[in-house]
């Protein structure tokens, strides 16, 4: 699990797509890889998830994983497609308790105290903040951070590359997940190049950014 949340933190980024049609998924991550991402969150938000992971697997280079799981059965589909670790929207205490006990890296939606207390009761370490800007962005996530120094965060939701900056330099934001750059419209357009420019942008500005 914490070479996978390594990964992720070394990335800074974690691109959250919803793919209608699996056939985008191999030049999707051909993108993403061209614009120097190697990570990818693909929710089952769409019939075409299971399969999309399932190809995006196959290439070596790209860490996936599976977001937007909400039971315990979603978790194991999404496993057997490939995926390398699971995004849940909320705290499911079933769902975390299985990714846990068989040892499967989650990354379960925290947004009160209450949430991250019950993360840190089960052996999590690192939270989802989602939605991120609904519920106060980083301002939020400093305040949270106080009492729960030991907790790396995943801010997702409304984040777009104005406000990358002011998440990445706060520590305990461990990557910041968007879909600015991979969103659905450009997706369904075949517009591969211009997510490669989209996406080559938002790592420069995260390779940038000074830690505080």
């Amino acid at each position: 699990m914490t070479d996978i949340l390594t990964q992720i933190g070394q990335a800074r980024l974690m691109p959250v797509i919803a793919l209608d049609s699996v056939d985008d998924a191999a030049p999707l991550g051909n993108a993403l890889l061209a614009g120097g991402l190697p990570t990818a969150e693909i929710t089952f938000r769409t019939a075409a998830a299971e399969a999309s992971i399932r190809t995006l697997a196959k290439n070596p280079n790209i860490l996936v994983g599976a977001g937007t799981v909400l039971d315990v059965d979603t978790v194991k589909r999404a496993v057997d497609a490939g995926a390398k670790f699971i995004v849940s929207p909320g705290f499911s205490s079933k769902v975390v308790s299985y990714c846990v006990s068989n040892n499967i890296p989650i990354t379960p939606g925290c947004i009160t105290p209450t949430d991250i207390q019950a993360a840190i009761e089960h052996g999590i370490t690192t939270v989802k903040f989602f939605p991120a800007e609904t519920f106060g962005g980083i301002k939020a996530i400093k305040a949270l951070a106080a009492p729960f120094g030991q907790m790396k965060f995943i801010p997702t939701g409304g984040i777009t590359e104005k406000q990358l900056t002011d998440y990445l330099s706060f520590k305990p934001v461990l990557a910041v997940g968007g879909s600015w750059f991979v969103a659905k419209d450009l997706i369904n357009g075949k517009k591969f190049d211009e997510i490669t420019k989209l996406t080559a942008q938002a790592v420069k500005v995260a390779k940038e950014v000074v830690l505080k």
